[in-house]
């Protein structure tokens, strides 16, 4: 894949901005169905040791149209700790997102951008898809920490999307991986920004195992996304279903 440095991006915006976004894509998520644990911490007034934690284990049945496969985005985060917690399960059916517990008769509607934990939302914890959830154009270029970055602008192509619009910056010169995305409400205020760090080698390719949340309105505070323990895993299709989480079976 080429991708012009410098000058201009006219002409051939679109169709580059959609591929740094699909190569990144790639990076942040696996293309085949797989899981891990996501540790959360929130910070508090620049503390050393977290206010809280919570851990949940995701299996993701994510899939891409390639290769004859039909699309697929749906998601179990099962709550792990505290342990106040467990027994409790959030599904992700593409945007639509439902939260169970035991004390339910039935599971319920959720909404994404509703706060877990920290600056951290319920829709963070699942992996969005760019390519999907945005349409996208390359600004142009700058500097990242002591790399330079493609610029792009992305805008959610659904209502049900969390996050209308998001500045995102990719490394020009390094995999296309994700550098920073900042989110921003219908108005353009901005939301909260997004750290990817701590790059380590994931499934064959290096993947960002931290995510630093820092929301716009608490700049003394801030939550990290810590993924561990990532492998792939290919659950039936009938586990990522209502009717299975109700049964409470693992």
């Amino acid at each position: 894949m080429s991708v012009s440095s410098g000058g201009t991006f006219a002409g051939a915006v679109d169709k580059q901005a959609q591929e740094i976004i699909r190569l990144s894509d790639d990076i942040r998520s696996l293309n085949e169905p797989f899981r891990y644990t996501v540790t959360v911490l929130e910070y508090k007034d620049g503390a050393a040791e977290p206010a809280n934690k919570q851990i949940l284990d995701v299996s993701m049945r994510f899939m891409k149209p390639e290769k004859g496969a039909q699309a697929d985005a749906r998601s179990l985060a099962r709550f792990v700790y505290p342990p106040r917690d467990k027994g409790k399960v959030m599904l992700s059916d593409w945007y639509q997102l439902w939260f169970y517990t035991p004390e339910l008769r039935r599971p319920i509607p959720l909404s994404r951008s509703q706060r877990l934990i920290g600056q951290i939302s319920n829709g963070d914890v699942i992996v969005t898809n760019f390519e999907y959830a945005y349409d996208s154009t390359l600004e142009g270029e700058e500097p990242c920490g002591d790399k330079i970055c493609y610029r792009l602008s992305l805008v959610r192509k659904f209502d049900e999307v969390t996050y209308p619009r998001v500045i995102y910056l990719v490394e020009k010169d390094n995999q296309y991986r994700p550098y920073k995305a900042s989110y921003f409400s219908l108005d353009d205020k901005l939301l909260k920004s997004v750290l990817y760090q701590n790059y380590q080698l994931i499934v064959g390719k290096y993947r960002p195992t931290e995510i630093v949340v820092q929301n716009a309105r608490h700049d003394k505070g801030y939550s990290v996304m810590k993924y561990s323990d990532v492998r792939l895993e290919s659950l039936p299709e009938f586990h990522f279903t209502k009717e299975f989480i109700q049964r409470g079976e693992k």
